[in-house]
């Protein structure tokens, strides 16, 4: 059976699409809080400054994924900066984008003339996507956006806010270690991963990360954000769910890993990258009219490459 969920991992995402659409998830506005590096006018220097300011703080945000109001400790420095968000001019038509087996010129890519350049891998349906562009009117900035999910990449592109002059949005599978990026190695200044790695099978977790690290320029960013171990999700499963240690299949065919700080560490360490946050986050999460009381577990990453590296 987990060899099913493997085989099969690609269509119980789509059919997962195909039924919420993009009605699922909310857009993560609160990435600008937890992740400065992704608002305009911060960049390269910010990223510096992010990387040697290695600093543990305790404090509390109340924006977050789920919805207001909720409180989470940190131990970091929340950015309260405001932003202020700018209406996109919908396009006039649709633009399929297909890469396969391509061969990625230095100077012959999707992005090439831009000066800052953010991939995230398995975007869904855009909700960190759509808010990056939104918010950040940098006119040197490139998105690069891929999921797993054909599905999910055609909502994306579908969608009216979809602006191929600014974003590329492509099917890739994370595990794939045949398919190559779009883009040349040392490229990227940022790559989001946000509730994606804890979707793909443990063992093949490190290699996923070490082709990524080798498309970040020096000094460039990977950002995470991931489920914890014993995160109210995980606790909720039952007897049968459990395919191998942390890692659980959902009724609807897809899976999920719990996180400690230790493997991620050990993750991106070994990938060539050194830490600049890794972060509990725990918040107590009330629904007032189901009169339920959650209990999450997530965890923060921040790890950057070297300026000097001996990597490739």
């Amino acid at each position: 059976m987990p060899v099913d969920y493997e085989i099969n991992a690609h269509k119980y995402w789509n059919d997962f699409y195909k039924i919420h659409e993009n009605g699922f998830f909310k857009d993560r506005h609160w990435l600008f809080t937890e992740f400065p590096e992704l608002a305009p006018s911060q960049n390269q220097n910010h990223l510096k400054d992010s990387f040697l300011e290695n600093k543990s703080e305790v404090s509390e945000c109340r924006n977050n994924e789920d919805g207001p109001g909720l409180i989470m400790e940190e131990q970091h420095k929340c950015s309260s900066k405001s932003l202020e968000y700018k209406t996109q001019t919908p396009m006039e038509e649709n633009v399929t984008q297909k890469i396969s087996d391509l061969e990625i010129c230095a100077d012959e890519f999707p992005g090439s003339s831009a000066t800052y350049r953010i991939l995230e891998v398995g975007c869904g349906v855009g909700n960190t996507v759509f808010p990056i562009l939104q918010t950040n009117n940098d006119p040197g900035l490139f998105v690069y956006c891929c999921d797993f999910s054909s599905t999910a990449i055609e909502l994306v592109q579908t969608n009216s806010e979809y602006d191929p002059s600014r974003c590329f949005a492509f099917v890739h599978d994370l595990c794939d270690e045949e398919k190559s990026y779009p883009v040349p190695k040392g490229s990227l200044d940022i790559i989001i991963l946000i509730f994606v790695l804890s979707a793909i099978v443990p063992d093949k977790m490190q290699e996923a990360i070490n082709r990524l690290s080798r498309l970040l320029k020096p000094g460039g960013m990977m950002l995470l954000r991931d489920y914890g171990r014993y995160d109210m999700a995980q606790l909720r499963f039952k007897k049968g769910q459990c395919l191998s240690g942390n890692f659980y299949v959902r009724g609807d065919g897809t899976r999920v890993y719990f996180f400690t700080q230790e493997e991620l560490d050990t993750l991106f360490t070994t990938a060539g990258l050194e830490k600049v946050q890794n972060l509990v986050d725990r918040r107590l999460q009330v629904n007032r009219g189901k009169q339920l009381t959650m209990y999450r577990v997530w965890i923060q990453c921040k790890y950057c490459k070297p300026l000097l590296s001996s990597t490739s």
